[in-house]
């Protein structure tokens, strides 16, 4: 039976006596100062008590209580009676919080199917497991066997160390995650790439009006069906001449145009016509002398040229100069923001074909959730989440379905999510779907369509769930309110805009002078929530919001951008070169 987890699970397997507690005790304080938090499995072949006889929890427990759950300031700790039958190792990994870990490693249990470390001490003289045991992914000895697996020092500790974090890293780590087919730790561009190669492009499109297509994405090439501008005109205030006639001192005015109005008939040499931006030039005509060069009595014109000298074809914009009869003006796939509203307007059109609007389902889950509104309950938060969300989705012009809170049921889980299959594009959850942490989560989602439960090698926001239910996506978000924001900018708005028809799009990437340390990790991508100005010389630089904690919302409001840390980054010092992401038009 294969161990169902998402964090990844790592062994140590061994003969009695060959060290397995010595080497665990020096080798987890390694892992801990390298930022990984270790949740550590201990099997015990005999009986064995972790409270001493005369403490109360001994006396209770012995009274006959099956389950005595002890709290202190510094820890707790529930110890449960089975007098019936051993605890299952699957069962043990599920008690473990998954979202307060980043490894488990496990000392025992070496039948169970989940990678191990095999221990061997020579002086021991026991055979070597590997031979017959496949989840061996390496060998602590002090000999040297015969296999093709990685060899370790059984008295290295720093060796040892430097593998487990190499395996947990690699993308083709064979870990005990619930996707089988997924890494120990999912990088941010591989979870991407994965969800993208899973999202459908539409394959229709409907005619809108101007009035219904804006922030919509055209499904059809805009093709100009006239010059713009549409006349040779004016590009200012002033006297239209004949280039021919530069070097003439006076002209006789014959007429003026004003823009809406021509002057119809040809220009002859020695007249001009006072003009008005945006006005037609009369035939004959190529040159504009703006009004402040002119000295005009009776209809007699002349040009003063000690305030700028006269050129040829000066002021005049040509037909089609911006956009030429028969050019394409806008692609397939581009969205229709305030500019393309304008020139599809100037253009003479008021309709165009355009992809569908996309359908997206909301929910919030847990009971700990209460809506914004109601009397503050012991224990509970407001849902914050559901309500960034949707105004993220407004921002892409989503079409939002709101179910509200969905209570921590299988029946209001399955009832929700059926509905939702039914009436939307994708289906979009916070909270506790996106870890899985109860199994009917699982069962639910299992049960309805193909969902995988990601660790993505990011912070905030390292918990993801996304798959299909039927046909339609599934996005199951973190809990905390800064990492869910986060996480869809990274995940869920690249899906949305490939659903909606948008060619090619990636966010706004700007190089910053950081005037602040940023700190990271290696291996790990990291955003951090900042605030970018340009400085006196021109410069771009950045600095964080502060406080950098996953709950904290305030920190995403006072932000202008996200700095991005790429994994090879351990940090970012003061006065280097850091990439920043704007958030001013997404947000």
């Amino acid at each position: 039976m294969s161990v169902t987890c998402s964090i990844p699970v790592l062994g140590f397997a061994a003969f009695s006596g060959t060290g397995k507690t010595t080497l665990l005790e020096a080798l987890i304080p390694q892992l801990v100062a390298s930022g990984v938090r270790v949740a550590l499995i201990k099997h015990a072949h005999h009986d064995f008590d972790v409270d001493k006889p005369g403490k109360d929890s001994y006396r209770l427990r012995k009274a006959g209580a099956s389950q005595m759950l002890i709290s202190s300031r510094y820890r707790n700790a529930l110890m449960t009676e089975t007098p019936d039958e051993e605890t299952t190792f699957n069962q043990l990994i599920q008690r473990i919080n998954h979202n307060e870990a980043d490894l488990i490693l496990v000392e025992g249990f070496k039948t169970e199917t989940f990678p191990k470390i095999e221990l061997n001490r020579a002086a021991n003289d026991k055979p070597f497991l590997f031979p017959s045991d496949a989840n061996i992914v390496a060998i602590a000895c002090d000999s040297k066997p015969d296999t093709h697996l990685p060899l370790l020092s059984l008295n290295d500790i720093s060796s040892i160390h430097g593998f487990i974090l190499k395996w947990m890293e690699s993308h083709n780590a064979q870990t005990a995650t619930c996707d089988s087919l997924s890494p120990t730790m999912l990088s941010v561009e591989a979870g991407r790439e994965k969800i993208l190669s899973a999202i459908d492009v539409p394959t229709f499109s409907q005619q809108a009006s101007l009035d219904d297509i804006c922030h919509r994405v055209l499904a059809t090439p805009v093709v100009a069906p006239l010059n713009v501008p549409s006349s040779t005109n004016s590009a200012m205030d002033g006297y239209a001449i004949r280039s021919d006639d530069i070097e003439r001192d006076t002209f006789t005015k014959v007429g003026e145009v004003f823009a809406g109005s021509q002057y119809a008939k040809p220009l002859e040499k020695g007249q001009c016509v006072r003009i008005m931006t945006g006005a037609p030039v009369p035939d004959g005509a190529d040159t504009v002398i703006m009004r402040e060069q002119a000295e005009e009595e009776a209809n007699s014109v002349s040009f003063d040229t000690r305030k700028g000298k006269i050129r040829a074809g000066q002021n005049v914009r040509q037909a089609g100069e911006d956009i030429r009869v028969g050019s394409e003006v806008f692609t397939i796939g581009t969205r229709i923001s305030a500019p393309v509203l304008g020139m599809l307007a100037s253009l003479g059109i008021d309709k165009a074909d355009v992809f569908p609007t996309v359908k997206v389902a909301l929910f919030s889950t847990g009971d700990e959730v209460q809506a914004p509104g109601t009397p503050p309950k012991q224990s509970c938060i407001y849902d914050a989440n559901r309500f960034s969300l949707k105004g993220l989705l407004t921002k892409l012009g989503c079409e939002i379905i709101d179910y509200g809170i969905i209570e921590d049921s299988e029946a209001a889980l399955n009832t929700t999510l059926a509905n939702a299959m039914d009436s939307a594009d994708i289906i979009l959850s916070s909270g506790g779907v996106s870890v899985g942490d109860a199994d009917y989560i699982k069962t639910v989602l299992s049960n309805l369509g193909d969902i995988n439960f990601w660790r993505v090698n990011m912070r905030p926001g390292r918990p993801l769930a996304f798959g299909k239910l039927g046909n339609t996506p599934f996005f199951g978000l973190p809990g905390n309110p800064v990492a869910v924001m986060v996480t869809f900018l990274q995940f869920v708005e690249p899906a949305i805009r490939k659903m909606q028809g948008e060619v090619n799009w990636q966010p706004q990437r700007l190089v910053a002078i950081t005037q602040e340390k940023v700190r990271s990790r290696i291996g790990r991508t990291e955003y951090t929530r900042g605030i970018y100005s340009i400085n006196s010389n021109g410069q771009l630089e950045v600095t964080s919001t502060g406080s950098q904690g996953s709950g904290i919302l305030r920190s995403m409001n006072e932000a202008n951008c996200l700095i991005e840390v790429a994994p090879d980054v351990e940090s970012a010092e003061v006065g280097d070169r850091v990439t920043i992401i704007p958030l001013e038009s997404r947000i």
